[in-house]
């Protein structure tokens, strides 16, 4: 389940950055800018074929590359100081604009689209005020699900295990984390009948409850959840609309804070005072824990999206398209956010953006953009092992 959770992770990043680079090639083919290559993948070069007419225009080389992290597309004169026909840097600005925020459109779009699926199939509703067209929206609860159990806790004794459907306690239907909670407090000590069922099938078990609890250990061992979806019907393509806008806005707050976050813990960390210091660690600590680099999103957002089902991983891939849309509108260098932040600073100040000066300024980019990566990477490793 691990390998197959990374193989589609992969594939599905693969797939949404490779149409992020779609977006960029077609805007730019309509904007009179020539594309000579687009890859899948980055080199080296596994594959290759030139195609006469295409999408992209005439004579555009495809291929497929070694390295699967994304893909790429690549225009003739792609520094803004190229001048022949048919170069990215002779296009105007406003054209350079089109093309560059192409590839967040293409994101957007993709957004839009799975969120309508989902909301026809059942949404999954994680904020409290998500957007729902208020005359057709049904919201539908899931059985109690086991969704974290203690290690050698009365219910790791028994069997149960993650994901098992909780279904009666000594007979009265439990269908809430309040009703599991109120049933074990009140049976304290004693041994219960607990019902639950495991892939569609039903077993009956006897748990022998703790006499006392902690703050961190309950008196079955279990941590207790339910999904929820909001399902609509005719309002699906709306539902989907506003819901990418919601959580784009939502992603956005999330990106600038965990952002806020790292450059005060960077700063507190560096003081002279060991309360400072103390600080700074902690909070980037908190950094680490919210964000994941490639290693975390393949090796354990989507193995758990996967066993979680179709509908869950739909859900994690609308998420990270719009994900990406978000990332590519900020203006840091190397991503296309940045590169239109430094053409338009150059285009105010009326200075020229010479080829040298656009590759250190780019280059310095994707250095930090990298070092961010390796960062994020190892703090990945350690929470796996």
């Amino acid at each position: 389940m691990l390998l197959l959770g990374i193989i589609t992770g992969l594939i599905i990043l693969v797939l949404l950055v490779a149409l992020h680079e779609l977006g960029h090639g077609i805007v730019a083919r309509r904007n009179g800018v020539v594309v000579e290559e687009f890859g899948i993948g980055f080199p080296p070069k596994a594959k290759g074929k030139s195609i006469k007419h295409s999408i992209l225009g005439d004579n555009v080389l495809f291929t497929l590359n070694w390295l699967p992290l994304g893909g790429f597309v690549k225009l003739q004169g792609e520094h803004d100081a190229a001048t022949k026909p048919g170069d990215y840097g002779a296009a105007t600005y406003w054209q350079k604009t089109r093309i560059l925020l192409a590839g967040v459109v293409m994101n957007w779009i993709i957004a839009i689209i799975l969120f309508s699926v989902l909301a026809v199939a059942g949404i999954p509703k994680v904020l409290d005020n998500q957007f729902t067209i208020a005359s057709d929206s049904t919201l539908v609860k899931s059985p109690l699900e086991a969704v974290q159990i203690e290690p050698n806790s009365p219910a790791t004794k028994a069997g149960l295990k993650t994901g098992d459907q909780l279904l009666r306690v000594n007979g009265a239907a439990i269908t809430t984390p309040q009703d599991l909670s109120a049933a074990t407090t009140a049976n304290k000590g004693k041994t219960i009948e607990l019902i639950y069922s495991r892939k569609g099938t039903e077993y009956v078990t006897n748990v022998a409850l703790r006499a006392e609890h902690s703050q961190t250990k309950g008196y079955l061992g279990v941590v207790s959840g339910q999904r929820e979806v909001l399902k609509s019907t005719w309002s699906a393509p709306l539902v989907g609309l506003g819901t990418t806008a919601q959580f784009t806005w939502e992603t956005l707050k999330g990106t600038i804070g965990v952002l806020g976050s790292a450059i005060k813990g960077v700063a507190e960390s560096l003081s002279f005072s060991q309360s400072s210091r103390d600080a700074g660690n902690k909070e980037l600590s908190q950094v680490s824990g919210s964000v994941a680099g490639p290693i975390g999103i393949l090796g354990v957002i989507f193995p758990q999206a996967q066993s979680a089902g179709a509908r869950q991983l739909i859900f994690l891939s609308a998420v990270i398209s719009l994900s990406l849309a978000v990332m590519n509108t900020l203006p840091i260098p190397a991503l296309d956010g940045g590169r239109w932040f430094t053409m338009t600073v150059y285009r105010v100040l009326k200075r020229p953006l010479t080829k040298e000066r656009e590759e250190k300024i780019q280059a310095a980019g994707f250095l930090t953009l990298m070092a961010l990566v390796v960062l994020i990477t190892v703090a990945d490793v350690s929470k796996l092992f």
